[in-house]
């Protein structure tokens, strides 16, 4: 195990040390064209179709010298506000004159929800903007800003970050996906990738869907054409704290510096717990809800999460760990419909990875 340790390490090394692309003369995403050197505003145009259209803000940090192609998206869910104020917070923060490769940037991808405060989903047609990837030409707006998200950012990638966070009715504690693709190669990049985000918990994620015409999440998409992918969650219920946002600030410079994208040393998250499976906790009943458990919070398996009453305040059903692990979120709000998540519980892996 060790020696094959070794090796996977000797790969990741010379994969990012490799040389360089060569820049092009411009780089286009959407309306935003950038030369060497230059940094470019714009927009993706999603045009309409059965409803109405929209406009995808993107950032293009075309360095003067060459490199990879870097995609660091957030906003997908417009009311998970730390990632998105994130982003905006690195866009002043990339210097293109000291970037080797080009960073692309969405900072809000789901404009009608943020504007609209609708958690979720995209209030225009009802659906999540990260649950119809690769999207299709025909279909409402988000199934036709992920097509288009997917062609101009996703294929022209050679790595891809998607951020997340705690939306309006979510308590998160911070934590990033390793999704594994079961293409070792593939997989020791994104573990490197993921390490150098820096959160300390980190999920791995077998079970993403392998079809490629059917990717559903963003990161997959890109795992599934080859493109290193991880997702990183930080903030929660709806506030902008600054430590979620520096946090999911400095991953991102610390993964670009892993890249060799930047100067300077990536330093690795040390002892992080790796998480083996998610257990969810639904509700049966409808109601009110009262959390007992904060995010964060270690618990045993049957340990009660919390219960909810009736509008006479009488209990009608109590929620309980199924497994002991950590909760990654709880639902932040006392509004409980019968079949929403009450709480995440992350499992320990037996190991760490």
């Amino acid at each position: 195990m060790r020696r094959l340790f070794q090796l996977v390490l000797i790969f990741v090394v010379a994969l990012i040390s490799r040389p360089a692309r060569a820049q092009q003369q411009n780089f286009t995403v959407g309306t935003a064209s950038a030369a060497p050197g230059q940094k470019a505003t714009g927009f993706i145009e999603v045009p309409a179709g059965v409803d109405a259209a929209t406009n995808i803000p993107v950032i293009v940090i075309h360095g003067a010298k060459p490199g990879p192609v870097l995609a660091l998206v957030a906003g997908s869910h417009g009311t998970e506000y730390a990632s998105i104020i994130a982003l905006e917070k690195l866009i002043p923060r990339l210097d293109p004159v000291e970037i080797s490769g080009t960073v692309i940037i969405l900072p809000l991808v789901n404009i009608p929800s943020f504007e609209q405060k609708v958690p979720h989903i995209n209030p225009v047609d009802g659906k999540s903007m990260n649950r119809m990837y690769p999207g299709k030409a025909d279909g409402t707006q988000t199934e036709r800003a992920s097509l288009l998200i997917t062609q101009q950012v996703v294929n022209q990638c050679d790595y891809l970050i998607d951020l997340h966070g705690g939306d309006l009715d979510e308590s998160l504690r911070p934590y990033s996906y390793w999704a594994r693709v079961g293409n070792a190669k593939q997989d020791a990049v994104t573990h490197e990738m993921v390490l150098a985000f820096g959160l300390d918990h980190i999920i791995i994620e077998d079970a993403r869907p392998k079809d490629i015409n059917a990717t559903k999440y963003l990161d997959n998409t890109a795992s599934m054409r080859g493109k290193p992918a991880i997702a990183a969650e930080a903030g929660y219920a709806g506030t902008v704290e600054p430590d979620d946002v520096a946090a999911l600030v400095h991953g991102c410079l610390n993964v670009i510096r892993f890249l060799k994208m930047l100067p300077g040393a990536a330093t690795m998250v040390e002892h992080p717990v790796w998480l083996e499976r998610i257990e969810t906790v639904s509700s049966d009943q409808a109601g009110i809800f009262y959390p007992l458990v904060r995010r964060g919070t270690y618990v045993e398996a049957g340990m009660k999460l919390g219960y909810v009453t009736d509008y006479f305040g009488a209990t009608i059903a109590e929620a309980r760990a199924p497994a002991a692990g950590v909760v990654l979120y709880v639902c932040a709000v006392p509004s409980m419909k019968k079949g929403d998540t009450i709480a995440f519980v992350g499992v320990v892996a037996a190991k760490a990875l």
